[in-house]
């Protein structure tokens, strides 16, 4: 697991309208090595969010104007899928049930336990981590699917629902040899291990 602070480009983005919770958060999190931009408002964040930014948002549960689970809302609505972790010092059940049936990381009270918020936080951390790592694996092989020739496309597509190379050779009009090097350049070109790789690839 990568040490708080070290996985690059990542960033807490806190939200909350107190400037002295803002400062002590700051001065936590660059102790312990990560990254953080401030907002007094909800309204501020969205106004300064990036499509790019990676890490986790940090947020009141209660702001002026937009509330924190008003954010989280208006995040899914963006279809942004930042880890979110809430903060506030009138949770409720109800507010928690909320937060969570929407995907929070964490629901945490204030006064909060340092240890527990920087918990909650690398937990978001490695749910994007993961995503991304996800996102980026899925890029690759969609541009290595690209790189088939349509002949190649045709032979895996028939590859994929179970077909033999005798069938597939039969119904493409080729010999079973033919298919077998066509399937050679398939499995180069896409990095596909195994057959189980190709599903998945051709799923995607």
């Amino acid at each position: 697991m990568a040490e708080p602070g070290t996985r690059a480009g990542f960033a807490v983005y806190v939200v909350d309208d107190d400037a002295s919770v803002r400062d002590s958060l700051a001065l936590l999190l660059g102790l312990r090595g990560f990254r953080s931009a401030l907002f007094a408002s909800a309204e501020d964040f969205l106004a300064a969010l990036q499509p790019d930014w990676q890490g986790c948002l940090l947020t009141d549960l209660r702001l002026p104007g937009m509330s924190g689970l008003e954010l989280q809302h208006a995040l899914r609505q963006r279809a942004n899928t930042l880890p979110l972790v809430i903060i506030t010092g009138h949770g409720d059940i109800a507010a928690a049930r909320a937060a969570f049936k929407s995907n929070a990381v964490d629901f945490i009270e204030k006064p909060f336990d340092d240890a527990a918020l920087l918990a909650a936080i690398e937990a978001a951390f490695a749910a994007e981590e993961a995503r991304t790592s996800a996102v980026r694996t899925q890029e690759r092989r969609r541009q290595a699917w690209a790189l088939l020739t349509e002949r190649e496309r045709m032979v895996a597509e028939l590859i994929v629902v179970g077909m033999h190379n005798r069938d597939i050779g039969e119904q493409l009009g080729i010999s079973p040899r033919t298919v077998e090097v066509h399937k050679a350049r398939i499995m180069d070109k896409t990095g596909a291990r195994n057959l189980a790789d190709l599903i998945r690839l051709a799923g995607r």
